[in-house]
């Protein structure tokens, strides 16, 4: 049911990268990782995904930054921030902003392929 469906993972931690990409394709998504946010950046100026997400705080483009330019670009493409930076502050604005959910590090995988099912059975609603 969600083979059509596309994320991009932004993460500067390459290990998350491989863990959400191999338990997010198994899930029966498509998935393309990165670890350099430009390298992102480059990718979402090109390329509509369903859902994005990223790591909040990095080197040159932050996850907020990223959000931004993708939600300009793409205005219905899902934001979801994944930080081990997640103060209420840090949500409260997030929300306001249109991203979809923040999620705090450490988080069990189990519980982010549910929020991303979520947010999978939503678009498919939107499509049809």
């Amino acid at each position: 049911m969600n083979a059509r469906l596309e994320i991009l993972v932004l993460d500067d931690e390459a290990i998350v990268c491989t863990r959400l990409k191999s338990a997010l394709e198994k899930a029966g998504y498509v998935v393309e990782t990165f670890v350099d946010s430009r390298q992102a950046k480059d990718r979402i100026e090109q390329h509509c995904f369903n859902i994005i997400v990223t790591d909040l705080k990095m080197a040159n483009i932050d996850g907020m930054q990223l959000f931004q330019l993708a939600h300009e670009r793409w205005p219905d493409c899902e934001t979801i921030i994944i930080t081990g930076f997640a103060t209420v502050e840090v949500t409260r604005e997030a929300l306001h902003k249109g991203v979809r959910d923040v999620i705090a590090k450490p988080f069990k995988i189990a519980d982010f392929i549910k929020i991303i099912d979520q947010i999978a059975d939503r678009i498919q609603e939107k499509q049809y």
